[in-house]
């Protein structure tokens, strides 16, 4: 997906967070701004939001002197999730699935209160999926020798291991691989994240090779291009994921996702907050 009109705001927006949660010396936070509109003016019309947003913030990283400015935000989405999962242990394939989707759309912000986010949550399972590929995700999978799941955010990954689980349980025969970033990058989980979550009972734990968001093609590492190229079946999870890879039209790509933005709504052609599992075209 190339660069929207509204995804500099978007980029700009995020730098401003970045450098609130990075520091609380003004001027450091004057010059991470500074170092991201520096950064920002070789955005052109090809340009791939996840990939110069990544580079963006990268920049801001070091000018501020913090390489991980989400770290508290991203142990307490664990935190959250990881309590909340608990009351879904025993929801089937097709709801642990839906689960994996809605952890896309919850924002773990500080403050929120576990009890809204299980009302949210439980809220969102009434919900109708706008596009609903899924039963041919599991036809896909029922005779799939290799699996590579996706990651996107921390917090949203416990959903994921629930639905690895299930996954794990209705397709024995499958060898999965969990993908996830090198190192920290916003909010996105790291293998290390993974480690710490239990992913390893689920599957066989890869890096990207990247902090980059996304799958951006010609960064990776040799390691993850051969896991990625020998997959039978690929679930995305989240926007920079699709950002990434919606272009290269690779059926065996199953995105589980929101539609939070414009930018999303319009690639896909579906309304603005749609909850969707659909396959690559």
């Amino acid at each position: 997906m190339k660069v929207h009109y509204e995804c500099f705001a978007c980029a700009a927006n995020q730098c401003q967070k970045i450098v609130e949660m990075a520091t609380d010396d003004l001027e450091l936070r004057k010059k991470g701004v500074i170092e991201a509109a520096r950064l920002m003016s070789s955005i052109n019309e090809n340009s791939i939001p996840a990939i110069f947003g990544s580079e963006v913030f990268l920049g801001v990283y070091r000018v501020v002197g913090n390489d991980d400015p989400f770290k508290e935000y991203k142990e307490l989405s664990n935190r959250l999730a990881e309590e909340i999962v608990k009351d879904f242990e025993d929801v089937g394939l097709k709801e642990a699935l839906k689960l994996a989707i809605i952890g896309n759309v919850v924002d773990f912000a500080v403050g929120y209160s576990p009890e809204k986010l299980e009302n949210d949550v439980r809220a969102m399972m009434k919900e109708e999926l706008y596009v609903d590929d899924s039963e041919e995700l599991f036809r896909e999978l029922s005779r799939a020798k290799r699996l590579l799941y996706l990651t996107d955010n921390c917090g949203e990954i416990y959903f994921d291991l629930l639905f690895l689980r299930k996954i794990r349980k209705a397709f024995s025969h499958l060898k999965i691989y969990v993908a996830a970033k090198e190192g920290p990058i916003i909010n996105d989980a790291t293998g290390d994240d993974l480690k710490r979550a239990g992913f390893e009972e689920v599957g066989e734990i890869v890096s990207t090779g990247t902090r980059i968001v996304g799958v951006p093609f010609g960064r990776v590492s040799k390691e993850f291009m051969e896991v990625f190229e020998r997959a039978d079946v690929i679930i995305a999870k989240g926007q920079g994921n699709f950002e990434t890879l919606s272009e290269r039209k690779d059926e065996r790509v199953f995105y589980l996702l929101k539609a939070k933005c414009r930018p999303i709504a319009r690639e896909l052609n579906v309304p603005q907050g749609s909850l969707l599992c659909i396959r690559s075209r």
